[in-house]
This record gives structure tokens, C-alpha cells and sequence, in this order.
């Protein structure tokens, strides 16, 4: 039972000794101000609103919580009479800090809402989450509720400082090709999905906004400038985000970029519910702060380590293409490019090469061929790689009676996610498509199990997961009548999928996924950053497709350079390919070297494509997959922090990366008209003053000097290039 009462003037160091002295809770005549040395909460006790400030005047005005209750209908925390409020010193995973408890009721109301807000002494986050009950012992039911909402008519304001703001949006996941966008003002409105950053494009500073709970709601931020430029009058954060695909839409702005739900999401029942708990953080540069988001994430749902050196792999998808029907690789072809990797002494020098056959036909690649792939690359140091969709079933769409689910005596259709009239979700539509199965089906497991029982015949060490958002769609029906959302669905199969794998397969097995939520991330070593990479330098090229490009791909991940390390061990942005990827045309030199320094700059694994077959690819190969230096980074691969990112929604992106402990510089220049020079402070870089050469990262020629007393260098790329740099102290 808590207790409400009110603090005259409360210090809090000696509690945990000195790094709570700048802790304090001061009530004045018409609020409670509970500060940390970078945040503020400010509850305006008559009103029951409540305020957030962080340094360099973030703010965060007049914000409120609120259910959509399914019998009552909306209720605010600005709605109820009464705001009392008690606090409670905290100590978890995150730290140590302060929490305060505002309990919005009245007698005219049968709910009440609870608010639960934690400061922390070593950072300026703040944690929040909403909780409604009912005083009468009535169960509730909801599948909108939100600890977090700026609305203009409740006089809310959310405002940062800076000439160039921006609203970060990001897709629920990474399929389509969808990425990451950065709004202006003054007309965007819209939804992100689990995170949003609100900050200026110049000095980077800015607040972070996101979900760090993902085992139930599908968490949307909903947001809308205002008519000052650096304003919004709206952003809601809540839980129950499920939405459509909308054809005609542009894929980023509601087209693609959402749930891919055919349904309202599911919703929570009881004598009390709960928003998803929500992080929030301001300050001087949104890098640092959306590491420790990531970092939070880690710390309250766990993560995944990887030991030794990273993986490096080759993986047929570049030159087979879906099922393996046209017959271009096979056995024989595949056994040529394990002995071509085996040349490579750089290649094979840390972790021993994988060979992953990816998105096979099962009658083509059986277990047993696999097998016998398997034991040839043992022969040349190799490991083997094993590709399998846990959550969906590719089929003919009027064969789903038919069509069994591996390893069960049950129909796709018994298994199969379904909408509001009962009818079969298709995930992927078409005559030919792809159908969600319900991860909490036993048919479900057991497809799993059969699949892993293959892996493990080939000795598989490397996973290939695909496909996944399939298993997080909503659903009218499921075997567990206890999972009522697709996020609780999701999250349950993917933590039995992990289970499975370390039993049959062992815990050192790596595991990636491919399309997928970005959230959980704790059951993967690393994900992909975008869909399937082509490796052309844009989207507009000719010849190419009109996706799948370098630039696009790093666009995104120049705004996600973060979640290597915190979120997981390394990223993945697909394979590099040293001439073409499937029928495509070829790729220059140029264009190679450029989709390398984007691997590196995110901090991927090293994945190729190529067709080594052929004698071009091959002598690329050797060229650069076989670079001391390049191979030697992939060991270890680590993300950049982003000095330019991508900004708006052209192909002429210039970008500016740096990775200090290394002292290495990358320079990305997709205009294909204008030269990018960029100009670089050593102090900006951790760098201090002296003598430095600047020398090329795969070639080791010299490209420059710094001097004695020199503050400041400058680089240029030409059109259509990039730069990987080297400085090396004299």
C-alpha cells in the first residue's frame, strides 16, 4: 500500500552517500519539483500535469497520461481532481535514483491512473510508465494507453533549441527497404515505432524518446510539428500501435513503414493495466543519449554476447536467388567457391568462414546434400550456415488446407494467424505468398524443432532467421488464449526459438536476424539494418533496381550506429558482392570499396556474395576480401560515431563518420555532382595535438599531414566516392 503524503524540502545525498547530492524533491505552493544534475519532473499539483526539462532548454511542458478504456472510454491524468504523490528511493539494473508516484483520482471517476516516474543520479533519463485501476475492483480493458502525451489541447509543448530541428521516424521494421527518415518542419506529422529523436540537425542536441518494454505492447509514437519552428504541439507515445500497410502511400510515410497489421492490436484485460514502460533523455548530442537507450534496453531485457573473433561468411542469395530453381550454383559450384575462400589467408586468418545457403528449395538443397557441403568446407577450415523462417510458411495460397506445417500432422490452415472475420492473414500476398504462423502453437515449436534437427545435421554453427515480423502480427485467435497481442507472441517464440537452439544446437551458435522487428532484440547477435543489399552506389542508378542501395542502406544506419554494442554485438548489413548481385549489372571498383567502408563504419560482420566463378569476381576478391587490414578490422568490427548524418529524403547524401579509439576517419560523398570536403577538429576526434600522417586505409598511400600546433585538417571526396582515413601519430 503506498502512501501519499507531501515533502517540505527533501535533500536525498545521504542515502547513498555523495552521488545523490544533486538529488532533491522541493515542494512549492502549486507544484513538486523532483530534480537530478541534467532532468527535472515538475508536477503541477493542482492540474496534475506534468513537466520535463533537461539542460540547454529541452523541454517538455503541460504533458499528461491516459487510457482508452474499451467500456469507459479516454480518461487523462488532467481529467481527475486529485494529484497526490509520494516518492521512493530507487536502486536497479539502471542505477540509483529517485522515483515519484502520482496517483490521479476523484469521486466522479470509478478509474484511477498512477503515474511512476524514476530519475537517475548518473544520467539525465527518465523512466515512466502509467498504471490504471479501477477503485470499484471493475477489470479494465484497453489497447491504448499512454504515460506520455503532448497535446495541444491541454497546452503541451515539447521544444528544443537549434536552428535545424528534426523529428527521427522510424519503421516498425526493416522490410521493403523502408528506412529510417528525419522530418522538418513545418508540416510533418506521423508515427515512429519504439523510438523517435526530436533534435537539432547543426549541434545534435535533442531528446530521446523511446520503449524499453517489448514483451506486450507494439509501442507507437505519434508526433506533429507546431507552428514555431523547434516545437511540437503532439507527440503521444502509447501502447497498441497496429497498422496497416496503405497502397499509394510513399513506403516511408505510412505505406510500408508500419506493423503490416490487418487487425487492431490486442488488448490488455485486468484489475489493473499498464502502459509499456517508457524512456526519455535530453541533452547536448543525441548519440550519447541514444547509447544509453540502448544501453537501458540491454540492462532490463538482457542481451547476447559473442566470444572470440566475429564471424565472417559467404552466402549464396547474391548468386542463387530465391529457391535455387535456375539451378546457378549447386553442389559443384558451391564446392568451387570453398575452395576459393580457402586461398584467401586474411579471410580464413580469425574466425573460420561460413558457407550459409540461403532461401533454398528444400528439394534441391535436401539435408543430405547439405551435409555432404557441410563436410567438404570442414575439409578447407569452414563452417556451415543454415537459413530457416520460424514464423511463416512460403505456399500457394489455395493449397493451405493442403499444405502441412514441417514435422506436424496439422494444415497451414490450422496454424495459420487470422483476422477479425477468421479468415486466414496473408504476410506476404499473393497466388504465391507467405502466411504468418502462430508462435504459440505447438505445431509452431515443433516446425522449429524439425528445422534445427536440420541444422544440426549439417553442423550448422550460424542461423539465418528471416521473415520474423510475421510472428508479431495480431491475431483474432491463438492456440495460448493467454497471448493476447502480437509483441506477447512474438516475444514467447522468440524466447522458445532461442531455447530450442541452444538444445539442439548448442549456446556458440551465431544467430542473425534478417527481416525483423528491431524489438526484442535480446534473443539475435546481430540484425539487419536494412532489406537485402544490392550493393549500387543509389537508388535512382540505372539498371538497378530502385532499392537495395549502398546509399539507402547507410542512410538508415547513420542514424543507428548505436545499437552495435548495446543492443547487440555487431550489425549486419548484408553481404558485399565483388561484380554483380544476381542478374544485375556489374559493379565498379569504386562501388565495392564504397559498400565495404559502409560494413564498416555500422560495425557489421563481413558477409560476401560473389560468384568467385568468375574471374573478375575473383580477382576482387583477392583484392579486397583478402586486405590485411580490412579483414583485420572485421575481427572486431565496431560501429563509427556519426559526425554527419543522412538527412531528408535525396540520393545526394554526404556523410562523415569517425571511430576514435582507432583513429579512422570515413567520408561518404553520394552527389554526383558536387565534391564533399569536410573540415575535422582533433579535439572533436579525441585526437590531441602533434604531428599526424594521414595515410589510405587499404592502400596505406599517403594523403596527407597534420602539423605541430595544427588544430584542424580538411579531406575531400569527389562525386560518387568515399574515404576511409588513417591517422597515424609521427
Amino acid at each position: 500500500m503506498i502512501k501519499y503524503y507531501k515533502i517540505t524540502i527533501l535533500f536525498l545525498s545521504g542515502l547513498w552517500g555523495s552521488s545523490l547530492q544533486a538529488q532533491t524533491v522541493q515542494e512549492y505552493a502549486d507544484s513538486v519539483v523532483v530534480s537530478t544534475d541534467g532532468a527535472a519532473v515538475i508536477l503541477h499539483t493542482a492540474t496534475g500535469k506534468v513537466d520535463y526539462h533537461f539542460t540547454d532548454g529541452i523541454v517538455l511542458d503541460n504533458t499528461v497520461a491516459y487510457i482508452q478504456e474499451l467500456r469507459t472510454g479516454y480518461l487523462s491524468t488532467a481529467d481527475l481532481a486529485l494529484h497526490p504523490y509520494s516518492t521512493d528511493a530507487v536502486e536497479d539494473s539502471l542505477g540509483k535514483g529517485i522515483r515519484i508516484n502520482i496517483k490521479h483520482m476523484d469521486d466522479r471517476h470509478a478509474l484511477y491512473l498512477l503515474q511512476r516516474i524514476t530519475l537517475y543520479a548518473d544520467h539525465p533519463r527518465v523512466l515512466m510508465d502509467l498504471i490504471a485501476g479501477s477503485a470499484k475492483g471493475q477489470a479494465l480493458e484497453t489497447r491504448n494507453i499512454s504515460p506520455l502525451a503532448v497535446l495541444a489541447a491541454q497546452q503541451g509543448r515539447l521544444s528544443i533549441p537549434g536552428s535545424e530541428p528534426r523529428i527521427l521516424d522510424a519503421p516498425f521494421d526493416n522490410d521493403d527497404w523502408v528506412g529510417v527518415v528525419e522530418r522538418h518542419w513545418p508540416d510533418a506529422s506521423g508515427i515512429s515505432y519504439e523510438f523517435s529523436s526530436v533534435y537539432d540537425y547543426v549541434s545534435l542536441a535533442g531528446v530521446v524518446v523511446g520503449s524499453v518494454g517489448h514483451d506486450y505492447w507494439k509501442t507507437g509514437i505519434v508526433y506533429r510539428t507546431a507552428a514555431i519552428k523547434g516545437q511540437l504541439d503532439s507527440l503521444v507515445v502509447y501502447g497498441g500501435a497496429a497498422t496497416p500497410d496503405v497502397a499509394g502511400l510513399p513506403h516511408a510515410y505510412g505505406g510500408q513503414d508500419g506493423t503490416h497489421d490487418h487487425m487492431p492490436h490486442g488488448t490488455m484485460i485486468g484489475d489493473v493495466v499498464a502502459s509499456p514502460p517508457i524512456y526519455l533523455s535530453g541533452g547536448k548530442d543525441i548519440r550519447k543519449t541514444f547509447t544509453d537507450f540502448g544501453q537501458a534496453n540491454a540492462r532490463l531485457n538482457g542481451s547476447l554476447v559473442w566470444k572470440g573473433y566475429a564471424p565472417v561468411y559467404w552466402n549464396s542469395f547474391g548468386v542463387e536467388g530465391v529457391l535455387g530453381y535456375e539451378k546457378v550454383m549447386m553442389p559443384p559450384g558451391v564446392a568451387k567457391i570453398s575452395d576459393y575462400l580457402h586461398t584467401l589467408d586474411n579471410f580464413n586468418r580469425w574466425a573460420h568462414p561460413v558457407l550459409s545457403i540461403d532461401s533454398y528449395d528444400q528439394s534441391i538443397y535436401t539435408t543430405e546434400l547439405l551435409a555432404s557441403l557441410s563436410k567438404y568446407g570442414r575439409k578447407n577450415g569452414q563452417q556451415m550456415g543454415f537459413y530457416f523462417i520460424p514464423f511463416a510458411l512460403w505456399t500457394w495460397k489455395n493449397t493451405m488446407d493442403k499444405t502441412m506445417v514441417a514435422g506436424t500432422s496439422y494444415s497451414l490452415n490450422d496454424v495459420v494467424l487470422k483476422d477479425q472475420e477468421g479468415k486466414p492473414i496473408a504476410y506476404k500476398d499473393g497466388d504465391w505468398g507467405a502466411f504468418p504462423l502462430d508462435p504459440t502453437h505447438p505445431a509452431t515449436r515443433q516446425s522449429i524443432i524439425t528445422q534445427l534437427q536440420k541444422a544440426k545435421a549439417i553442423n550448422a554453427t550460424f542461423l539465418k532467421i528471416d521473415f520474423l515480423t510475421a510472428g508479431a502480427l495480431e491475431s483474432s485467435i491463438r492456440w495460448d488464449p493467454n497471448v493476447r497481442t502480437g509483441m506477447q507472441a512474438y516475444n514467447q517464440g522468440m524466447r522458445m526459438l532461442k531455447h530450442l537452439v541452444d538444445s539442439i544446437l548448442g549456446p556458440d551458435v551465431f544467430i542473425t536476424q534478417a527481416i525483423s522487428p528491431m524489438f526484442p532484440h535480446q534473443y539475435a547477435h546481430t540484425r539487419f539494418i536494412s532489406t537485402d543489399v544490392y550493393s549500387h552506389l543509389r537508388d535512382d542508378q540505372k539498371g538497378f533496381p530502385g532499392w537495395g542501395s549502398t546509399e539507402a542502406s547507410l542512410a538508415t544506419g547513420s542514424h543507428l550506429g548505436w545499437v552495435q554494442g548495446t543492443l547487440w554485438p555487431y550489425t549486419n548489413l548484408d553481404v558485399c558482392v565483388m561484380q554483380r548481385f544476381q542478374k544485375n549489372p556489374d559493379l565498379s571498383e569504386r562501388e565495392i570499396k564504397v559498400r565495404l567502408y559502409a560494413m564498416m563504419v555500422m560495425g557489421s560482420i563481413l558477409g560476401d556474395g560473389s560468384d568467385f566463378r568468375q574471374p573478375l569476381a575473383a580477382e576482387r576478391g583477392k583484392k579486397f576480401l583478402n586486405n590485411t587490414s580490412l579483414c583485420a578490422f572485421f575481427s572486431h568490427p565496431r560501429a563509427f560515431t556519426s559526425l554527419q548524418p543522412a538527412d531528408g529524403d535525396g540520393f545526394d547524401q554526404q556523410m562523415a563518420f569517425y571511430l576514435k579509439d582507432s583513429a579512422l576517419v570515413a567520408l561518404f560523398n553520394f552527389d554526383l555532382k558536387k565534391t564533399y570536403e569536410k573540415a575535422f577538429y582533433l579535439q572533436d576526434l579525441g585526437l590531441e595535438k602533434g604531428k599526424y600522417i594521414l595515410k589510405d586505409f587499404i592502400t596505406d598511400a599517403p594523403l596527407g599531414r597534420i602539423d605541430e600546433g595544427q588544430e584542424r585538417f580538411s579531406l575531400s571526396v569527389p562525386t560518387g566516392d568515399a574515404l576511409m582515413v588513417r591517422i597515424i601519430k609521427i
